[in-house]
């Protein structure tokens, strides 16, 4: 990776910085995505696939599992 990583949090974890949560950054081409409380793991993906993802959330495809 070339480019500096900027990661950026959802607007619904609020400012607190203490609070826990998911962070994308996009970096040459791809979609990271990592857990604030563990910022080491990294899972790598593409625009599609996070796409596709994020409309089966918002379908409740994945409600059973919370």
């Amino acid at each position: 990776m070339t480019s500096p990583i900027t990661w950026q949090k959802s607007s619904f974890s609020g400012s607190d910085a203490e609070i826990k949560c998911v962070e994308l950054a996009h970096v040459d081409g791809r979609i990271l995505l990592r857990e604030s409380e563990a910022p080491d793991t990294v899972v790598t993906t593409d625009r599609d696939k996070l796409r596709a993802f994020l409309l089966g959330v918002k379908a409740g495809e994945f409600d059973h599992l919370v």
